[in-house]
This record gives C-alpha cells, sequence and structure tokens, in this order.
C-alpha cells in the first residue's frame, strides 16, 4: 500500500495494492492494523454509499462538533473529482484545498481527518461512491460550504453540463460566512 502526504497535513491519498492476473485483480480495500501503520487510525464506525450520473455534484459537506467524521472514500464504478477543504478554526491552512481524481480504474483512496468539507463532480455516468466513517451521521450537525466559492478557487472540471445539484447544496453559504469547525 502507498501512502501519499498532500499540501494539507493529515490529508492523504492512498492507494491499495492491487495483484492481478488472466483472471482480474484482487486489492485489500481496509485493514485497520496497516492503516494505522500508516498514520491513519479512525476506528470506523459506518459505511455508506452512494450512485450519481455524470454531471452530479455534491458537497462540500461536513458535520460540526463532536458529531464530525473523518472518512475513508473511494469509487467502486466510474470516476469523481475530488475536493478537501480545510475548515478547521485557526488551521494555517483554512480555506486551502487539495483534489484528486478517484476512480474505479485507479484504486485510489482519500483519507478525511475531522474538520473538513468534502464533495466530488461525478465524471462518468453510475458513478458509485464508498464511504468509510469513524462517527454516525447526525442530521442536526450537518453543515456545508459553497462548491463555487470564488475564495476557495476550486478547479472544477468541465462537466459537459451545469453541475447537478442537491437544493440544500445551492443554498451553502460562502467561506466567510461559515462557522469554522471545532472539536
Amino acid at each position: 500500500m502507498e501512502v501519499r502526504e498532500t499540501a494539507i497535513a493529515g490529508v492523504r491519498l492512498v492507494r491499495p495494492d492491487r495483484f492481478g492476473d488472466a483472471r482480474g485483480w484482487f486489492c485489500e480495500t481496509y485493514n485497520a492494523a496497516r492503516y494505522k501503520a500508516a498514520g491513519i487510525a479512525a476506528d470506523f464506525v459506518q459505511d455508506n454509499e452512494s450512485e450519481s450520473a455524470r454531471g452530479v455534484l455534491r458537497g462540500l459537506h461536513w458535520q460540526a462538533g463532536p458529531h464530525a467524521q473523518a472518512k475513508l472514500v473511494r469509487v467502486l464504478q466510474g470516476a469523481v473529482w475530488d475536493v478537501v477543504v480545510d475548515v478547521r478554526k485557526g488551521s494555517p491552512t483554512f480555506g486551502r484545498h487539495v483534489a484528486a481524481l478517484l476512480s474505479a480504474e485507479n484504486g485510489l483512496q482519500f483519507y478525511i481527518p475531522r474538520g473538513f468539507a468534502h464533495g466530488f463532480a461525478v465524471l462518468e455516468d453510475r458513478t458509485r461512491f464508498a464511504y468509510k466513517c469513524d462517527n454516525l451521521y447526525c442530521p442536526q450537525a450537518e453543515r456545508g460550504l459553497r462548491f463555487d466559492d470564488p475564495a476557495l478557487a476550486i478547479p472544477w472540471p468541465d462537466l459537459g453540463v451545469p453541475p447537478l445539484l442537491s437544493e440544500k447544496d445551492r443554498r451553502h453559504p460562502l467561506l466567510a460566512q461559515i462557522e469554522p469547525w471545532e472539536p
């Protein structure tokens, strides 16, 4: 397994080993001991999965206070442009983002610690996305940030169609209007 640090401390890209032959390939997508040895010691308690069409944009989301979630995300089918934004109060990288192409083909995973907003743009039809979370979802703690805030300067890819967002995602505040995350 290869683990790469990103430009924001704590956010990591993970490439699990794939072992293949004429039949296809095998990959261990999570092993608590191996991830802990690599500095990812989250105690995951909930798995989520979504399916989306090309052009869907989900995010940017996080959970407030003690309901915050660290996540390990990956694509099971298709591809996304995945984005992580630092929303931690007092962080030297507050408001900065990192992004990566995650696909079923490349097998990359993003580890996202607590205190980061997360979202993705779907690049292929019938894209299936999986999340491991270290805390249970709490609707009252859900927070969001506008994906197109000019202050974030996120280079979202051209999807070929206007992004399809939920009504809730359309109404998220700008970075200057959010209450930063605190543990």
